[in-house]
């Protein structure tokens, strides 16, 4: 079935050793409050461990979240998924990320990055419109 027809699959996961989960819980909870069927991981999670997760959950859009430095794994993560034939999901990031590498990491894929301050109706807006494109 696709996203069009039922309800948009999102895993929201912390990559790395990042302890701080408060904005990706906050995120998860507005997304699911706006229709979207939730998936949250927690903190600590592997890279393999995520797209494994988001192959088996056959999800629509992942959503990473990084306070300490993490984010430079977003781009390793999209590479995984499409090596896994995974590349029509969506990958967001957002946290604590230096504006100045946010270029690189939407040139290695990653979809989207929001900041701190990213009112949740535009994320999730941001998600259906790009889900549905793909």
């Amino acid at each position: 079935m696709k996203a069009k027809e039922r309800k948009i699959r999102v895993l929201m996961a912390k990559v790395g050793l990042d302890g701080h989960e408060r904005g990706a819980r906050i995120v998860a909870f507005g997304l699911r409050d706006e229709g979207m069927e939730v998936i949250y991981t927690g903190i600590r999670q592997s890279m393999e461990s995520i797209v494994q997760t988001a192959i088996q959950e056959d999800v629509d859009v992942v959503g990473l979240s990084s306070m300490s430095g993490a984010h430079e794994l977003f781009a390793d993560i999209v590479k995984m998924l499409k090596d896994k034939g995974a590349d029509d999901v969506l990958v967001i990031g957002g946290g604590i990320i230096p504006d100045e590498e946010i270029p690189g990491l939407k040139k290695a894929g990653v979809a989207a990055i929001f900041t701190p301050g990213t009112r949740l109706k535009d994320i999730a807006d941001y998600v259906r419109q790009n889900v549905r494109q793909r």
